[in-house]
């Protein structure tokens, strides 16, 4: 295993060249850096458009594909899994434990790391070697448009990124004209069974359930997932389940509230799946979740009209 203490000093003069390569003194080339302010208000600043990029996080990964930079892409971490060329890329751990080494001989001019998912210590280590690290955590539905933008800033990729980011904020738009003035449905998502946890309304997918008129039962908790229990689930009486399981097909989470038929959800035959990777990702591809959880509400108020 890769042992930072011993491999830094290491390291560092392995990327004396890089560095080198990637710092230029000149006035007029500071004049004319691509820069944009990441998720943690920092600005970054290149000076020529991003080449060899290593993305360290699913996340990340997916949004600098989505920002038209999928083929700058060096470097990737495990789970890594969209688009599907995604997994072709090589890969330098997990998001929580990256092999510095390994990364760092790939020769990456640019690294998007995740706000609250990567070892804080790793990044300020790329970041001493004079490795550029982007930070990027998009919180709600502007910033994951927003983040797609700046990937393509500064990867020179305006165009493609734009056309993403355009097509992502009407989609949503258009989504929540059409379904957030709709009869409230109160909605428990069930973000996790073991131990069972929800969302609040500042969470992702708490904003989607609003999108959609959903009435999320568990949104005024004070934590963005927090855990709760059966009986806190019956207390609130949802009129709608939603579980996004363990994997794309795995609907498993649903049949454990079969036994709580005189649960609201239960009795009117409300429980929903919607594939975890469409929906707990902040990615483009909340289109298609956000749509899908959408048609579910709408299901459970259909099934009021004709009682």
């Amino acid at each position: 295993m890769f042992t930072l203490v011993n491999n830094v000093s290491a390291l560092k003069r392995g990327a004396i060249g890089l560095a080198c390569l990637l710092m230029v003194s000149t006035s007029q080339a500071y004049h004319h850096a691509r820069c944009a302010v990441d998720d943690r208000d920092r600005e970054v600043c290149l000076h020529d458009p991003a080449r060899r990029i290593a993305t360290l996080s699913p996340g990340a990964t997916e949004l600098t594909y989505a920002a038209g930079a999928g083929s700058q892409v060096v470097a990737v971490v495990s789970y890594s899994d969209y688009p599907p060329e995604a997994k072709e890329v090589a890969s330098v751990g997990s998001h929580t434990r990256i092999d510095l080494e390994r990364l760092v001989g790939l020769a990456p001019d640019l690294v998007i790391g995740w706000v609250t998912g990567n070892p804080a210590e790793q990044l300020d280590t790329l970041e001493a070697l004079g490795i550029p690290v982007f930070y990027i955590e998009p919180r709600d539905m502007e910033g994951v448009a927003s983040a797609i933008e700046r990937l393509a800033r500064l990867a020179g990729t305006e165009a493609a990124g734009q056309a993403v980011a355009d097509r992502f904020r009407n989609t949503m738009d258009a989504l929540e004209n059409r379904y957030g003035d709709r009869a409230p449905v109160p909605t428990f998502y069930q973000v996790w069974d073991e131990p069972l946890m929800s969302v609040n309304d500042q969470h992702l997918i708490g904003q989607v359930v609003q999108i959609c008129g959903g009435q999320n039962v568990f949104g005024e908790l004070a934590r963005l997932v927090p855990r709760i229990d059966d009986e806190a689930v019956l207390a609130a009486n949802p009129e709608a389940i939603i579980a996004g399981g363990m994997g794309e097909e795995n609907r498993h989470w649903l049949n454990h509230w079969q036994q709580y038929s005189h649960l609201a959800a239960v009795a009117k035959d409300n429980l929903f799946f919607v594939p975890p990777s469409l929906i707990q990702r902040p990615t483009p591809r909340l289109m298609e979740g956000t749509q899908l959880l959408c048609e579910k509400l709408e299901i459970a108020r259909q099934k009021r009209e004709h009682r």
